[in-house]
């Protein structure tokens, strides 16, 4: 797979979450109650389109450094915005159309200045160790959950996303897996990675919904993209060796940290706070 292909999955994860977000929130709406909303076409749409989207950041990550493939799936912020003033007819600031322009200079700048990375030969004591960060982070998010602080457990579950992140980069796919699905198998069931993805994907998903139930969406929102795009893209740089093409690495941090600026502007929109209270994380 060529790096022009992996950002083309990281482009769809982007658009993928964007899109889900909105679907969620209309299906929401039309349901009589929360239990049919979650049975509304729309709304199973939507999830439809949320795993779509984390299966292809998946992909992507296996060709791309983590810097580059959190900073574009930031980008679904951008996406939600939009689709949301066309669907739902949300308010549409100045700055959040100067935040979405940026966010698309700014992504590309990184899709230029990520060059195609190999495959992580990641040693046993780097997978173990994602594996314990991941379980760290999980008793971390219930201490948070248990004293009801909404923007440390969106804290939490952005370290939780970005860990799933570094354990999907730090994968190795079983070798032939359709010709001996039972070996595959039992390979991942014994992959120190594969437990920290689904550990940290879950205390990510389950933190975050807990922070949009007790606290405002915009903080909340902005302090889980922040940490989600930092934290892995620099621990992505220092243990798995993720590079930056000559000469680009001062435009690369400058980027990224756009995209953290322009997520934190997005956040704030009223589209996002639209979508997030409606339909929950997407």
């Amino acid at each position: 797979m060529t790096s022009g292909v992996a950002l083309a999955f990281a482009l769809g994860a982007a658009f993928g979450y964007g899109i889900g977000s909105v679907l969620q929130a209309v299906g929401a709406r039309r349901g009589a109650s929360t239990l049919r909303a979650l049975g509304h076409p729309l709304y199973l749409a939507g999830l439809a389109c949320d795993t779509l989207a984390w299966l292809a950041s998946l992909v992507a990550l296996q060709r791309l450094p983590v810097y580059a493939v959190q900073s574009v799936t930031a980008g679904s912020l951008a996406v939600t915005v939009v689709a949301a003033r066309i669907v739902l007819g949300a308010r549409l600031r100045r700055r959040d159309t100067g935040a979405i322009l940026v966010t698309v200079a700014a992504l590309t700048v990184i899709s230029l200045a990520a060059g195609p990375e190999p495959p992580v030969a990641a040693s046993t004591a780097l997978r173990v160790g994602l594996a314990l960060a991941a379980l760290l982070t999980a008793a971390a998010g219930l201490a948070a959950l248990r004293a009801t602080r909404p923007l440390a457990s969106a804290m939490l579950a952005g370290v939780a996303w970005g860990i799933t992140a570094l354990c999907a980069r730090a994968f190795t796919p079983p070798a032939d897996p359709l010709g001996h699905p039972g070996t595959a198998g039992w390979d991942l069931v014994r992959e120190p990675v594969t437990w920290g993805l689904v550990v940290s994907g879950v205390t990510g998903t389950i933190l975050y919904a807990h922070a949009l139930r007790h606290g405002p969406v915009g903080p909340v929102t902005a302090v889980l993209w922040a940490v989600e795009i930092v934290v892995p893209s620099v621990a992505g740089v220092a243990l798995l060796g993720d590079g930056v093409r000559a000469g680009w690495l001062p435009w690369a941090i400058l980027a990224t940290l756009t995209t953290v600026a322009a997520a934190v502007v997005l956040a704030t929109a009223p589209a996002t706070a639209n979508t997030a209270e409606e339909g929950g994380p997407g």
